[in-house]
């Protein structure tokens, strides 16, 4: 390769020079893209690193946000579990209620239920008088009959074991035979049920 000198006559430039520059032209080159290797596999690296904390930080909070709805679902089972029986205790007493709500006014009619009960009884007292005697006969069934469609059952007694849980000894007399011994062999008051509920005792008197 040729170039001009000061004096203006071209010079011969060394082909070994030539050669010289173009050798670190390439190895700047290549030093140039070495370095942008490693600076892109350094950002890359660091990405990673970054990436990898991102995850780690995310399974963690995802775990806490796991024991959070796990422990909500578990209050949520228990009140619920709760409140489900709440409601059929609820319904169970309002149904009780229903059917004892006339308990009181019941009650205190039994006493004239007692009075019909005797005077429709009373045979001897009502001879002749046999149209009076039909009628009392009527009322009585017929109140009885009502009494019977709210509920009201009479307690068996006569005949039947004691039991304290539907009647109350007045007295006791001596058993004729042995069967007699611990039953009702006779009834002062009767007893009634309202549902099965008892709201009446029967009074009566026990063979021992």
């Amino acid at each position: 390769m040729k170039k001009k000198g000061k004096t203006g006559a071209v010079e011969a430039q060394p082909e070994d020079a030539q050669q010289h520059n173009n050798h670190e032209e390439a190895q700047s080159h290549t030093g140039n893209k070495a370095g942008d290797a490693a600076s892109e596999e350094k950002t890359t690296g660091v990405i990673n690193e970054e990436v990898q904390n991102d995850t780690g930080g995310c399974q963690e909070k995802l775990a806490q946000l796991q024991k959070s709805l796990d422990e909500c679902n578990d209050k949520f089972l228990r009140l619920f579990s709760e409140f489900d029986n709440y409601r059929k205790r609820v319904s169970k007493e309002r149904i009780e209620l229903t059917k004892t709500a006339s308990e009181s006014i019941i009650t205190s009619l039994l006493p004239v239920l007692d009075d019909l009960e005797r005077a429709a009884g009373m045979e001897a007292a009502m001879a002749g008088k046999e149209a009076e005697k039909e009628g009392i006969r009527l009322i009585y069934n017929k109140f009885k009959s009502t009494l019977r469609q709210k509920g009201v059952e009479e307690i068996a007694s006569i005949g039947e074991d004691f039991n304290t849980d539907y009647h109350d000894a007045i007295t006791h007399i001596p058993a004729t035979d042995k069967k007699q011994k611990g039953k009702v062999v006779e009834e002062v008051q009767k007893g009634y049920l309202l549902n099965g509920k008892v709201i009446r005792y029967a009074r009566v008197v026990v063979a021992n």
